[in-house]
């Protein structure tokens, strides 16, 4: 009997990843381009994805709240790119 549960926690495990894993993903903070939004709430940042399909990839999202280098952000889709931030002057209270 214990080697009948063995490959059916297996295969438990692996529903489980694939289930949540489509969850969120980390991505580790690397460059903090500048900020954005009407009063300059939005940080705009550029994150490595450490897991998943896009391993590796190196990609521009927009942050709401503090964030600083090195942090660590859980992304729910890691296929849509934030657009470049155009003009030279950092809205909002910032700047």
């Amino acid at each position: 009997m214990a080697q009948d549960s063995k490959p059916q926690q297996q295969q438990q495990k692996k529903e489980f990843e694939r289930k949540y894993s489509a969850i969120a993903v980390p991505a580790a903070v690397e460059e903090i381009i500048g900020r954005t939004g009407f009063r300059g709430e939005i940080t705009q940042v550029r994150v490595r994805i450490l897991a998943g399909n896009d391993r590796g990839k190196t990609i521009r999202r927009n942050v709401r709240g503090p964030v600083r280098l090195k942090d660590i952000l859980m992304l729910r889709e890691t296929q849509i790119e934030a657009r470049k931030i155009r003009t030279g002057v950092m809205k909002g209270a910032f700047t």
